[in-house]
């Protein structure tokens, strides 16, 4: 094993599969706080959670709305460090609580009085989205495992994979969206888009309003993004495109690991063989770049006007 791939963390799925889905639930609650205050921002980039050296984050939620006083400012952040909840509020009050094993029920009402504390609101949909079968998180009361240094890794591995994300994010001059993470399907995301509308999006996500969706995926867009193992089974990487052009299945990409996968409509490369590369970064860029070129070349994207070199540290962008 290189120095490379050393820093990059083991993290397969099954071991910690449980806990896993408890803190996909746990940040759905963190984000459905934020998505209940704040004013909707295109494709849903207002409800995100954010990688912060500590852990995911919610950022500043301004209850009050436009205009209000500082003092309804809260920031809800899951410490995967420390392993705590914290709510901060612009007052200075603080409060939280320790991530452990217990019930989603027993986090719902831990998390409510942790933002009540600070001077917050809470006032969220009670129950997931995108899950088949939703239970409302207060029903909730089987007790969850929490294996602290399975999320230790998790988050270790998103603090490996942003920085890959943010530099191939600089690589584009069109529209394209932040490096985070949406909660419904518990995924760090990034998504270009070539300027151009899409046909409605056909719905059907569980759990999940069509106009939700439809909102989403409302213009042309090249979406990348690493699921942590549900659903794949595995720590997976993946890219898709929407509305996906003929012949993009068709196309030859990097790695020689990705692969085409026809049930999901998305070219998948495993984590697994990634942290095992020689260069685990590199390896990435890769699949970001060749699966990125399948989109944009078979959707006839204009890579003229969208396309530029990736960013350079403390370097204007040449014009």
């Amino acid at each position: 094993m290189t120095d490379a791939n050393r820093n990059w963390p083991e993290i397969p799925y099954a071991p910690w599969a449980e806990t896993c889905t408890a803190l996909h639930l746990w940040c759905q609650m963190l984000g459905k706080v934020r998505l209940s205050q704040t004013p909707w921002v295109n494709h849903s980039w207002h409800a995100t959670l954010y990688v912060t050296p500590r852990g995911l984050t919610t950022g500043p939620i301004h209850g009050g709305g436009a205009g209000s006083g500082p003092g309804d400012c809260v920031t809800l952040t899951l410490d995967l460090h420390d392993h705590r909840l914290l709510a901060e509020a612009a007052s200075g009050q603080r409060d939280g609580f320790v991530l452990e094993p217990m019930s989603v029920a027993a986090f719902h009402d831990r998390l409510r009085r942790a933002v009540e504390a600070v001077g917050g609101r809470f006032d969220i949909h009670g129950a997931p989205n995108e899950l088949p079968d939703p239970v409302p998180f207060a029903e909730d009361g089987v007790e969850r495992p929490y294996d602290a240094d399975a999320v230790r890794r998790f988050h270790e591995a998103l603090l490996r994979i942003v920085p890959v994300f943010e530099r191939f994010r600089t690589g584009f001059l069109g529209k394209v969206s932040p490096v985070h993470l949406f909660w419904g399907s518990f995924d760090l995301a990034v998504t270009r888009f070539s300027g151009r509308g899409a046909p409605p999006h056909p719905g059907g996500i569980p759990a999940l309003p069509d106009a939700v969706t439809r909102e989403a995926y409302s213009h042309e867009v090249s979406s990348a993004g690493f699921w942590p193992g549900a659903g794949a089974g595995e720590a997976m990487f993946y890219s898709y495109a929407y509305p996906g052009p003929e012949g993009f299945a068709d196309r030859t990409v990097a790695p020689e690991a990705a692969r085409w996968d026809a049930d999901l409509g998305e070219f998948l490369l495993p984590y697994a063989a990634v942290q095992a590369a020689d260069d685990p970064a590199g390896t990435l860029l890769a699949f970001l770049r060749s699966t990125y070129d399948a989109a944009a070349e078979t959707g006839g994207w204009d890579r003229a006007a969208l396309d530029c070199a990736e960013g350079e540290v403390g370097r204007p962008r040449p014009v």
